[in-house]
């Protein structure tokens, strides 16, 4: 097995998410411990009691994932032993934080407080602005391009080339409006979706966020990269310290290149793709980009024990 570690993004929560680790995992249980105590609220209530509309808040939510993904990431290794290394790592949106953190690149609580400073100021954006997005479901047949060229005739940005067959575009609601009638009628594009968001994450109406974040992210500690990590913002393996922070400040208001990152890691030999965190978006993912990959989730306390080595 050659197998790359991703991390979950925001929209991945759920109420309840990581409770068994915690009750069963010791491992797992020093990670929420850690965060309760370096945060000034208890991420760990938040997790386990909600509510959903509390853990739904940008703030709250995206440091909830990176605890729990990493709370799932500690709890595999305390049961395989770290039998099984990385070929390298990635995360979508936030999640890269976790594959950062994983990598060695950031220590543990470090990287907390960079993820909680990134998510008050996204959420403040999202108070300040008003924007929205939209998913677009493509045949597969490169329509990229043209929905690019749309977005920027209208202002707004692509956030996500999620799969071959969807793109997210994000931007002001008047720009996302008039794109999406516009890609209605290109080739290639089956069916545009609206998506209920708080705000237009990975936009220019996100650049004030990621210019307010540039200080804590100068002054935050890091390390050698350990694992190779493919990072959003470029879609490719960086390695450079000064490189890796830069891309994570131009990845707030920039687009997420999921698939050149799963190629990325791909072209490192993985044929294994290892989700951590809630949900299953990602290997969902990594599977329509190409289906020969094996994939598996560890999510809850007992997902270790169903990976095939």
């Amino acid at each position: 097995m050659n197998a790359a570690f991703i991390f979950s993004g925001q929209g991945a929560q759920n109420v309840g998410m990581g409770r068994d680790i915690f009750e069963k995992s010791p491992a797992g249980r020093a990670v929420y411990e850690k965060a309760d105590e370096v945060l000034s609220w208890k991420v760990s209530e938040i997790c386990f009691e909600g509510p959903a509309e509390k853990l739904t808040e940008s703030r709250y939510c995206q440091v909830a994932i990176f605890v729990t993904s990493m709370a799932c990431l500690a709890a595999f290794h305390e049961q395989t032993g770290n039998k099984i290394v990385p070929v390298g790592t990635a995360g979508l949106s936030l999640g890269e934080y976790s594959a950062l953190c994983c990598s060695g690149f950031f220590k543990f609580e470090d990287a907390l407080r960079l993820v909680a400073k990134r998510a008050e100021l996204m959420d403040e954006a999202t108070r300040t602005t008003k924007g929205t997005m939209a998913a677009i479901i493509t045949t597969g047949g490169g329509a990229e391009g043209e929905i690019a060229r749309v977005c920027n005739e209208n202002g707004i940005g692509v956030a996500n080339y999620n799969s071959p067959f969807q793109v997210v575009i994000s931007g002001s609601v008047e720009g996302v409006a008039a794109a999406s009638a516009v890609l209605k009628g290109v080739a290639g594009v089956r069916k545009v979706m609206p998506l209920t968001v708080a705000g237009a994450y990975h936009s220019p109406l996100m650049a004030e966020a990621g210019n307010k974040l540039i200080p804590f992210m100068e002054e935050a500690p890091a390390n050698e990269i350990i694992y190779p990590v493919a990072q959003n913002y470029t879609g490719t393996i960086t390695e450079n310290a000064a490189d890796v922070k830069s891309n994570l400040i131009k990845q707030v208001a920039g687009s997420v290149r999921w698939v050149e990152c799963v190629n990325a890691l791909s072209a490192l030999g993985a044929d294994t793709f290892i989700e951590f965190g809630p949900g299953s978006v990602l290997t969902g993912l990594v599977k329509k980009i190409d289906s020969t990959k094996s994939v598996f989730n560890v999510a809850n306390y007992d997902d270790p024990s169903k990976i095939v080595f």
